[in-house]
This record gives structure tokens, C-alpha cells and sequence, in this order.
């Protein structure tokens, strides 16, 4: 395996980070087989709320430190959020559990149900880890393969954030336990916040696409950890295309538009240490694929293979439908909330927006908005529709939004103690999950009279929002009491007549598992996704390179096991020569049909 420039001399810590779905698993899970191979004792965590570590490696890893056995001196982690809340919520409640009547036990629990303390006892888990607990005392590496973009943004912060809390004085920590919890862990906050910093002991490492939207992202995410002190940082331009051997005129195109990529980087970005990896003609599952991750070209995927015909993939599997005629499917319905969900990286902005333009092209009215924090919706669009009104919920406007309203309404009558109060209580962190969750809320009500379409975060934060909807249903219900008529947030996500949620997805193994086990939790909140899309197929488009072919042909399993165990409503979009960006290029996208099989 040839080692990438991020590896020299790499310190103890190294974080992974980028927009979703850009391969930061597979770099990271090379990066640790590379170190591991070294000599060298390395950790491979995981702080993705939708974490496939494990199927990557092809083994169950959880919230313990896992050896891999085919890699001697490498082992993993996944710091599972469920699992990190409720062992947090337990040190909570068992020692009152017993002494305090029940309803007041369920109260408890339920407070502490929120998204915010699902955050804080993920990343009292994470800052464990940073600060040298006995879980790496013995590893001479940690590799952190972080959340998407957003999330991970929102990680690094909080040692700062909660730092200042504590600073400040003692607010409502109601979501986050006993205050004095929080005061035992200031030592360790500041000590994370100077791990972080210190380029002795911690690298960044932007992870991105040859894609303009990733880098973007990519550069958005240096300047702001830069400011976080995180200044050593190394960037990895991943899969990026090679030069094509034939006339394939979709290959040309990809290689054409990755090329000008490379060469407009940011000045900020160009300046840092980067490594650029070449797309393989395999799925990066299994440590054979990792290891060959870093080998300085394609080697033999780009050669002919005769078992993939000579000219063009096999066709579609049957049942696939164009995503034209889910929109027709849609019209008909006149008004409804349409939410468009998985992980990053996978497509899910361009689908929201394209389903959007087609929907009020057909003379129908459309809010079309974003939950996610690294939202790129106007730039997609890049122009105005008729009919269509774009937004974002923005958690910053959303939380300033909140405290003004509580300021005006409670704090009206407050003397200047009890407002100095309110306002210092209005400063907890968790304040931006109760705005946040008011926004949403406020936009699914719209759909009773006109079409809503929701492009939201990656998953880890949109299950995260669901959680916040099903704790606000459960504290109605239980106020309300169940033969009093009401309706709640939850309850409109979970009538099919009015909302239907979609799953993007892409034609690989991994973003087809994590679509599955969004779908399995999605179930178990009593809602049930309408449709599939799967997005950039290479099997849907017109190919003859070589390299491309055999990516499609392991693209044709993924796409049937969609059909036969997933969905009832499939659409696929091919991967096209131009980056579907502005008005035209969406309006193409539900105009192709799906070629025949």
C-alpha cells in the first residue's frame, strides 16, 4: 500500500471529515489498515450517527473497542448515540428510580428524551477519547471517521459551547441532568478544545470530491475549524476519474468537468498538502478493496472485462420506473409534504428540488425548504420557478427567532432579575433544538393546502428531528389525555395520505445498507417511506469505458435488491455529463424515461 502525504508523520489524532458521502469511511478505514500495517497500534472510531464501520470491515462493531482480526494491532469503535443516550439517561435516573413516585420517574425520562442529550452523551463519549482515557491508553493512533459536514461542525464546537455555558452561569440544563455532571466535566472540555488545536496531536483531514458542490463544502468546513484552532490540516480529493482510454462520451465528460475541479480549487484549499485517489472499478468493502485504496492507479479494473459486454451494460432490472412519473404519482394528491431523506452525499438536494420544479410546472403551489445545516439549495436551483417558494430553516434565524418571541411573551412581566434570568436560560445550547423543532413543525402544517418538499439533513440529524417530533407527541398525548382530539407533528408524518417520505439513495452497498436502516427506524416511528430513488446509476446511462462498465455491472445487484426487498416505487437516475444545476437541468431530470431493460 502507498502511503498518502496525510500519513507522514501523522500525529496520535486524526479526523476524517467532508460533506456526506464523499468516501471518508473507506479513507479512513485505509488510513488505519495503512498505520496498522506500519507497526503501529491504531483506533478507528466512528462518530457518524449513521456509522458503517462495521460493514466496511465486514464485522460487527459497536460502542466497544473491536479487534479486526485480519489486522493486527488494529481495532474499532462506534460511539452509538441510542446507546451513549441511554447509558447518559440511566447515570441519571437509577438513583432516584424507586425513590420518586413513577409519574415523576416518566417525567424525568422523558425530559431527558431529546436529541440534545443524545448530543451531549455522544460527545462526552468522544471527548474521552480526545483527552487520553484509559480506552487509548494503548493505541499509538486514533482515527476518527466523523459525521457528515454539519454534524461534525456542530461537534467540534461544543467543547467551546458548553465551556462558555458553565462559564456563564447555571441555565435550564434540564435535557443534559444535574448541572454539577456538567461542572465535573469542565476540566475535560478545555482539555478537548486543546487536543483539538494543538497540531502536535491532532490532524484534519478535509475529505472531498472532484464535485464543486463537495468542494464547497470542504472549503467552508477549513475556515471554520480553522477558526476552531484546528489549523493542521491535509486535504484528499477522492474516486476522482481517470483519463479515459476510449470514446465514451459520458467518461470524457466526468474526467472534463473533475479536471477543471482540480484546477479551480479555493486558493485556501490549494495551498494545504493534498492527496488525490483514483476511482476504482470496485465497491471499497472488504479490506482487499481498502488496501488498494491508495495504489497510485486503477491498475486492472480499467481493462477489458469480457464479462461485461462489449459495448454496454446490461439493462435495468425490472420494476424501475423514470422519476417523472413518481411527480405524475404525486400531482394528483393537489397538496401534501413530501420529504426527501438518507445520508449525505447521496443527491438528495438535486432530487427535492427537481421533484419541486416539476411539481409547480404542473400549476400546483410549492414550498420547497431544507432542515440541513449545509443546505445548497439555491444554488441548485439557480433561478425561479412560478408557483415555487424556497426557504431554508435555518438553526441560527430559527433560535434568534425563539428567544425574541419568549422574550416578548414571558419575559414581559418579568422584573430586570427574573429577564436576567430568562435570557441566561435562553443561552443553553439546547434552545436550538426546540427552535429548530418549531420551525419544522410550523412547515408540515403547510401541507394541508399546498405541496411541501423537504430536503433534509443527512440522516443522523433527521432522525434526531424525528425524535424531538415523537417526544413533543408523547408529552400532547399525555397531557391531553388519548380520548381528547388533537393532532400533533408526528401524526401528520405518520398519515400516508399526506405525507410521503422518499429515499434517495446511491447504487452501492453502503448507502443501500444505511437507506435500509434508515427506512427500519423510520418503520418503527410509524412511518413508512412511499418511494426510492436511486441516484447517479451509471447503469442507467449509455457507457463504454471500461472502468465505468464494471462499476455499473456491480451497480445492476444493489438496484434489484431495491425492487425485491425495499420498495414498491423505484425510480433510478443516470449519472449525467453535466452536474444537474439550475432550472433546465432539473427540469431534465423528470423528463428522461428510464431506458428500456
Amino acid at each position: 500500500m502507498t502511503m498518502p502525504s496525510f500519513l507522514t508523520g501523522a500525529p496520535r489524532y486524526l479526523f476524517l471529515t467532508g460533506k456526506g458521502g464523499v468516501g471518508k469511511t473507506s479513507v479512513a478505514g485505509a488510513a488505519a489498515i495503512a498505520l496498522a500495517r506500519q507497526g503501529r497500534s491504531v483506533l478507528l472510531v466512528s462518530t457518524d450517527p449513521a456509522s458503517n464501520v462495521g460493514q466496511v470491515f465486514g464485522l460487527r462493531v459497536g460502542n466497544t473497542i473491536t479487534a479486526v482480526p485480519a489486522v493486527p494491532g488494529l481495532s474499532a469503535l462506534e460511539i452509538n448515540a441510542d446507546e451513549a443516550g441511554a447509558a447518559y439517561r440511566e447515570r441519571i435516573i437509577g438513583p432516584v428510580r424507586g425513590l420518586l413516585p413513577p409519574v415523576e420517574v416518566d417525567l424525568i425520562e422523558e425530559q431527558l428524551s431529546g436529541a440534545c442529550t443524545t448530543e451531549i452523551a455522544s460527545f462526552n463519549e468522544f471527548t474521552g477519547l480526545l483527552t487520553g482515557d484509559e480506552t487509548v491508553a494503548g493505541f499509538d493512533h486514533v482515527v476518527f471517521d466523523t459525521a457528515p459536514t454539519g454534524h461534525t461542525i456542530r461537534l467540534l464546537q461544543l467543547p467551546g459551547s458548553w465551556t462558555d455555558f458553565l462559564n456563564e452561569g447555571k441555565g435550564d440544563a434540564s435535557c443534559l441532568g444535574p448541572l454539577a455532571g456538567l461542572e465535573r466535566q469542565r476540566a475535560v472540555y478545555a482539555e478537548a478544545v486543546a487536543a483539538l488545536a494543538d497540531p502536535g496531536s491532532t490532524r484534519l483531514v478535509l475529505v472531498t470530491r472532484a464535485q464543486r458542490g463537495a468542494v464547497e463544502e470542504v472549503e467552508r468546513t477549513r475556515a471554520e475549524l480553522a477558526a476552531l484552532g484546528m489549523r493542521e490540516q491535509h486535504v484528499v480529493v477522492n474516486a476522482v476519474m481517470p483519463a479515459p482510454a476510449g470514446a465514451d462520451e459520458l467518461a470524457a465528460a466526468v474526467y472534463a468537468r473533475e479536471q477543471e475541479v482540480l484546477r479551480d480549487l479555493p486558493p485556501a484549499l490549494r495551498a494545504l498538502p493534498t492527496d488525490v485517489l483514483v476511482l476504482k472499478g470496485e465497491n471499497m468493502v472488504g479490506l482487499a478493496a481498502l488496501g488498494s485504496l491508495f495504489e497510485a492507479g486503477p491498475g486492472e479494473e480499467i481493462g477489458q472485462d469480457p464479462a461485461v459486454g462489449a459495448v454496454a451494460v446490461p439493462g435495468l432490472p425490472e420494476g424501475v420506473e423514470d422519476l417523472g412519473a413518481l411527480v405524475d404519482e404525486l400531482a394528483t394528491q393537489g397538496h401534501g409534504l413530501v420529504m426527501l431523506m438518507g445520508k449525505g452525499g447521496v443527491g438528495k438536494t438535486t432530487v427535492a428540488a427537481a421533484i419541486a420544479v416539476a411539481l409547480a410546472e404542473r400549476g400546483l403551489p410549492v414550498h420547497l425548504t431544507t432542515t440541513d445545516p449545509a443546505a445548497h439549495l439555491s444554488e441548485t436551483l439557480a433561478g425561479s420557478v412560478e408557483n415555487l417558494e424556497v426557504s431554508r430553516i435555518d438553526p441560527e434565524v430559527a433560535t434568534r427567532a425563539y428567544r425574541e418571541t419568549v422574550l416578548r411573551s414571558k419575559g414581559a412581566g418579568l422584573d430586570e432579575a427574573g429577564r436576567a434570568a430568562l435570557e441566561e436560560d435562553l443561552r443553553s445550547p439546547c434552545t436550538e433544538e426546540i427552535a429548530v423543532f418549531q420551525a419544522f413543525s410550523r412547515v408540515v402544517h403547510e401541507a394541508r393546502r399546498r405541496f411541501v418538499v423537504i430536503d433534509t439533513a443527512p440522516t443522523g440529524h433527521t432522525l434526531l428531528l424525528l425524535d424531538a417530533t415523537g417526544s413533543y407527541h408523547r408529552d400532547i398525548v399525555r397531557q391531553m389525555g388519548e380520548k381528547t382530539s388533537f393532532i400533533t407533528p408526528m401524526m401528520r408524518l405518520q398519515d400516508p395520505d399526506l405525507t410521503k417520505v422518499v429515499v434517495v439513495t446511491l447504487p452501492e452497498p453502503t448507502p443501500v445498507m444505511e437507506a435500509e436502516q434508515l427506512q427500519d427506524d423510520l418503520r418503527r416511528a410509524g412511518i413508512e417511506p412511499w418511494a426510492w430513488v436511486v441516484n447517479n446509476s451509471l447503469a442507467a446511462a449509455a457507457i463504454i469505458d471500461p472502468l465505468l462498465r464494471r462499476r455499473a455491472r456491480n451497480e445492476q445487484a444493489e438496484i434489484a435488491t431495491v425492487i425485491a426487498r425495499d420498495s414498491s416505487r423505484c425510480a433510478v437516475i443516470p449519472l449525467l455529463a453535466r452536474e444537474p444545476v439550475g432550472v433546465p437541468e432539473l427540469q431534465a431530470l423528470t423528463a428522461t424515461p428510464v431506458p428500456a431493460t
